[in-house]
């Protein structure tokens, strides 16, 4: 499988974010998106996403399910954790699985996985932002899907915590998936860069 973009331009509110940007990840790679703010890190990962349509260039996803667009296997996890407060830590990875679609992995077991399996039956707006953090990251893990699209995906989690995410996503990697990750942060996992210019 090998996901690629060629010759992107991304254009938001009348101005050009990124242009002539060049990418590709094979099953297996990790790509990090580096670069100061406003360089246009989440416009690229909303781009690949199919959330914005970019005002030039293609990007493919080759060895994928013919049958499915880019963004129908693709979880896209951004800056903030799609929660609902009321609903139990359950309730809302139940939610998601059903939203998302496809054959549903075990809930306990992507709660387990991410050492939430304790708070199964706890409203989300009692969890830290670490803990609304990894059961974002449970959401992954929910339902299946080759591509990964991240955003800041470490942000508010504490050291055990980004451990915890490194296996993460080393299993997905080694079961033939690809991530794409916005960060600042380094991702404790080998990957290859891809620096973005832009103003501070």
């Amino acid at each position: 499988m090998r996901l690629s973009g060629r010759n992107l331009k991304c254009v938001r509110g009348g101005r050009e974010v990124f242009s002539g940007l060049d990418f590709s990840a094979s099953s297996g790679e990790i790509i990090a998106v580096t670069g100061p703010n406003g360089a246009g890190k989440t416009s690229l990962l909303r781009v690949i996403a199919g959330l914005l349509v970019p005002a030039e260039g293609t990007i493919a996803l080759v060895g994928g399910d013919a049958e499915l667009s880019l963004p129908e296997q693709a979880h896209y996890l951004g800056h903030r954790d799609a929660l609902k407060p009321a609903l139990s830590v359950l309730e809302n990875l139940a939610f998601w699985r059903e939203f998302l679609g496809g054959k549903p992995e075990d809930a306990k077991q992507c709660l387990a996985a991410v050492a939430l399996d304790h708070a199964t039956h706890l409203p989300a707006a009692y969890l830290s932002a670490g803990q609304r953090r990894r059961l974002s990251i449970a959401r992954l893990l929910s339902v299946r899907r080759p591509v990964w699209l991240l955003d800041e995906p470490t942000s508010a989690l504490d050291a055990a915590g980004q451990q915890l995410f490194v296996g993460v996503m080393r299993d997905h990697l080694a079961g033939g998936g690809i991530i794409i990750a916005a960060t600042h942060m380094p991702l404790g996992i080998e990957s290859r860069d891809l620096r973005m210019g832009g103003a501070a």
